[in-house]
This record gives C-alpha cells, sequence and structure tokens, in this order.
C-alpha cells in the first residue's frame, strides 16, 4: 500500500488537560496514558503497516521543532517523517487541507488516513483491521470514518448515525445517514437507546483527490486559497518571490478556523462508517480518564505523591508535593509545580476557560511548564520576580546550547555540577563546580558540557524583560533560528 499515507494531526493545545497541558507542550506530548506520549503511541500503532516515510505531521511552525526533539527517541526511523507546518493553527479542515495539497503534489492517487495525535486506542492489532477495511472502502471514492458503538449517554463526543442495519454493497462498511453536533444528556439517552447511533471517533480515511474535491464544493474559500498556496509552493521556480514565505503565512493566517466535521462531512451524502472493534478515548476531558486508566475500589484513580481518605469516583493526580484529600466525590485534583486544578468532574469541560483567562491577564502558566525539556537537556524556572529570574539548568553530556545574545538581560551562572565551557565573545574558558561567570547583555555567548556527566547550573537573570523571547540566535546545532 504504497500510496497510503498517514497524516497525524499534532496542532492542538490541548487545553482541557491543563495544567498538565501547556500551549508549548500541549497534551500530544505528554504520556497520561501508558508508558509513552500519546503522539509517540499514535505513530508507532502504525509501525509495519505504514513507512515512517509515508507518515506526515500536520502542526504549527513553534511546535515544529519541540516535535521532532520529541520524536528522537523512536530511532532514525523518525527522521524520515515529514512535516506540513502551518504558519498558525486554523482548526482540522484548513490543516487537512494543506496536508491534502503536499500529498497530491506528491501523488496525485494517494490515500490519507487522517488520525489526531492525542487518542487513547490501546487494542493495535483491532485498530489496524478496521483500518484495513476503511482503506478498502476509500479506494471507491467515499470519504470513510469510524463509529464508536456507545455504552453511555455521553454527551462530550459528537455522533454519527447508521443509515440501516444491513451492510452496504462495501464490504463490511455502513453509510452515515448523517453527522450531529454533542447532545444534552436526555438526547444521549435517547441515542443509546435507539442503537443505529455511534460516536464520531473524528478518524477519516480517503483519497486525496476526494476530500479536494469535497472542499471545492462545500468550502469553496478555503479551497480557492489552497491553489493559492499550492502555487507558491509548487509553481514554476520563475515564478518564486523572496516575499513568497510571508505572503503564504497571511494567506493561511486570513483563513476561517473550522473543523472538517462541521465544514464538509455533515454536509456530505457519500460517507461510510466501519464500525470500530477496538477500544477509543479522545481524551478530551480529565474525565474522559475514567474510560481508559485503572481505578481503585472506590472508583478513584489515584497518582503521585498523594495522600486519600474515603474519595469516592475522583482523579487524584500529584507530582513531588504532597497532595492530601478527605471525602472527595466526583472530582478531580491535578497538581503540577506551578498550578492547580481542582474541579467537580461535571465542570471539567470549563478548564479552557480558565486557560482563556491567564492568557487575558499575561500570565505565562497557561504557555510553559517551570520545567522546559529541550534538545540539550532542560531548564527550570525557580523564582521570578520584577526584573529578574532564577532557573536550574541542566545540560546532558556534549549537549550545548546555540551561540547567542540577549538585547535586555545579562546572566549570572553558578555551576553547581560538572565542568562548563563556556564562550563569551572570543573567549572561550572553563567554569568548575563551586565557581561562576558574568554574560552582560548585548554579549555572544554559548554554554556548553564538555564532560559525561551531567552539567547543572544556576543562572541569575537581570534586566527589565527576561522572558525566553529575548534571544538572538548565530549558530546552532538543533536547526533553531531566531
Amino acid at each position: 500500500m504504497e500510496e497510503v499515507f498517514a497524516v497525524i494531526l499534532a496542532g492542538g493545545a490541548g487545553v482541557r488537560f491543563w495544567p498538565y497541558s501547556r500551549e508549548m507542550w500541549p497534551k500530544q506530548m505528554l504520556d497520561i496514558v501508558g508508558e509513552d506520549s500519546l503522539l509517540r503511541q499514535t505513530i508507532r500503532r502504525l509501525e509495519d503497516f505504514i513507512p515512517p516515510e509515508n507518515m506526515v505531521i500536520v502542526t504549527t511552525e513553534k511546535l515544529a521543532q519541540d516535535i521532532k526533539f520529541h520524536l528522537d527517541s523512536l530511532g532514525p526511523q523518525a527522521k524520515k517523517i515529514q512535516f506540513v507546518k502551518e504558519p498558525i493553527g486554523r482548526n482540522t479542515a484548513p490543516a487537512i487541507g494543506l496536508a491534502a495539497v503536499h500529498l497530491h503534489h506528491l501523488l496525485p492517487e494517494s490515500i490519507m488516513v487522517v488520525m489526531p495525535s492525542d487518542h487513547a486506542i490501546p487494542d493495535k492489532e483491532k485498530f489496524l483491521k478496521d483500518l484495513r477495511l476503511a482503506i478498502e472502502g476509500a479506494r471507491g471514492n467515499g470519504l470513510v470514518t469510524f463509529g464508536i458503538k456507545p455504552d453511555r449517554p455521553a454527551t462530550g463526543y459528537g455522533y454519527l448515525k447508521r443509515k440501516d442495519s444491513k451492510q452496504s454493497e462495501r464490504k463490511s462498511l455502513f453509510r452515515v445517514e448523517r453527522f450531529v453536533e454533542k447532545p444534552d444528556f436526555d438526547t444521549a439517552k435517547k441515542y443509546l437507546s435507539e442503537r443505529s447511533y455511534f460516536w464520531n471517533s473524528g478518524i477519516f480515511v480517503w483519497k486525496t483527490a476526494t476530500i479536494l474535491s469535497e472542499i471545492e464544493r462545500q468550502l469553496p474559500n478555503l479551497y480557492e486559497t489552497l491553489r493559492e498556496i499550492e502555487h507558491l509552493l509548487f509553481g514554476p521556480p520563475q515564478l518564486n518571490k523572496p516575499n513568497e514565505p510571508n505572503k503564504l503565512n497571511k494567506l493561511y493566517s486570513g483563513l476561517d478556523s473550522v473543523s472538517i466535521d462541521y465544514g464538509v462531512m455533515e454536509k456530505c451524502t457519500d460517507v461510510w462508517m466501519v464500525p470500530a472493534s477496538f477500544r477509543w478515548s479522545d481524551l478530551g476531558s480529565w474525565t474522559a480518564l475514567d474510560d481508559v486508566m485503572e481505578k481503585d475500589g472506590a472508583g478513584n484513580i489515584i497518582r503521585g505523591n498523594t495522600v486519600d481518605i474515603e474519595s469516592e469516583n475522583s482523579t487524584i493526580l500529584a507530582g513531588e508535593r504532597v497532595i492530601a484529600t478527605i471525602g472527595l466525590k466526583d472530582m478531580v485534583v491535578v497538581d503540577t509545580p506551578d498550578a492547580t486544578l481542582v474541579t467537580s468532574k461535571g465542570r471539567d469541560q470549563e478548564v479552557r476557560e480558565i486557560v482563556e483567562r491567564l492568557k487575558s491577564r499575561g500570565r505565562e502558566e497557561h504557555l510553559l511548564h517551570r520545567k522546559v525539556e529541550k534538545p540539550w537537556g532542560s531548564y527550570t524556572v525557580l523564582e521570578k520576580g520584577p526584573g529578574y529570574k532564577i532557573k536550574r539548568v541542566v545540560l546532558k553530556p556534549n549537549g550545548r546550547l546555540s551561540l547567542q545574545r540577549h538585547k535586555r538581560r545579562s546572566e549570572h551562572w553558578v555551576v553547581v555540577s560538572g565542568e562548563a565551557r563556556v564562550t563569551r565573545e572570543g573567549e572561550v574558558y572553563f567554569v568548575h563546580t563551586n565557581e561562576s561567570t558574568y554574560i552582560p547583555s548585548d554579549t555572544k555567548h554559548r554554554l556548553e558540557n564538555p564532560g559525561e556527566e551531567l552539567l547543572q547550573i544556576i543562572e541569575v537573570q537581570n534586566g527589565d524583560y527576561v522572558e525566553e523571547d529575548d534571544i538572538e540566535r548565530f549558530d546552532d546545532d538543533y536547526g533553531r533560528s531566531s
């Protein structure tokens, strides 16, 4: 199946999983369920079925580099995975359309398996068996999705209705009569009793040409913009202009934010469904963990440094600090070093509003964790105040930061363990344990770990602006640019 490509959507922020999920370290990069991140689980689910060179990750420009670093643990095969970068997130219809433009140029007869990167699907073999059926159905030019048989009247999922109980002329596929939005509880109970309604999995299979044709029919403005983008990306070389990247960014940023379900699928008549035999959760909220994580005898999910007395049906996730709970019922408690969420399960969908309020108040807790993983190691913000920030910086053996400069802050480094190799303008020198050095503002510098042990330093920043975007890179081992 050389013409089959996996398009993995990885541009979302997963705000409803705050405070675990942050804008620069979103849900798909977390190991919420299982022993690996959701994104790496998605890729491994397709191993031996779709080769890595036929996998395409669609994400935003600001997340792409971190995702590439995140995939390094998958080994050299991960280097073959392709990336399609959105200038800015514009929901699933533009993201899928942009991927379709790339694949149609590469192989007009390609088939796209469109998958979110943050779903939990523990049954790999059952999933691949159903996927084979969906691919065969897509060869007939239809749009194919997976329907999840509901086991309760869920109000957090969209639904699709199977047209009838008889199998279609397409083996093991059923025609979809209609898509419906997330229902209220009474309507969900009705859907459950009728047995012709399924949860909408958000996983799709279709020919690239077919989905582009449907976008042209249902979303003509999006289609016209995609054609302009296609011309910019793949048009005759002699027409290329220096400002083309800016023009592409402007075109894409001007698109309406619309989902593929609302913009295309709900309006199509040739949609087919494979009734899924695999277990599935879209992990759309903290309550969704009830479907995929082990519970104790009282129905609780408890993880981390916790002490609990007689709580019931609650989710309590702790970090390094002790979280003590007494008599909770139907609650969610999630603790991180810089933020703690406490909510009833019935209102956990409103976490999105918390994130929006943090943004509007200029708070950083929606953007980054205190500890930030980097390809060279990590840093942890220990304290921050007006005009200063204190970090613990850890460099892996033989790791080094970019050659860089800060315009509005100075840095004072104290080596806690290991040996640091420091470049400061034209000077190169070593700083040992219990020694320190000073980097004035507007000075080119680089920090390296030349040894085989971890290098740990305490960094004190001073200046009128100590945010992470005050950085100008001149040389970088990881392909980042200023």
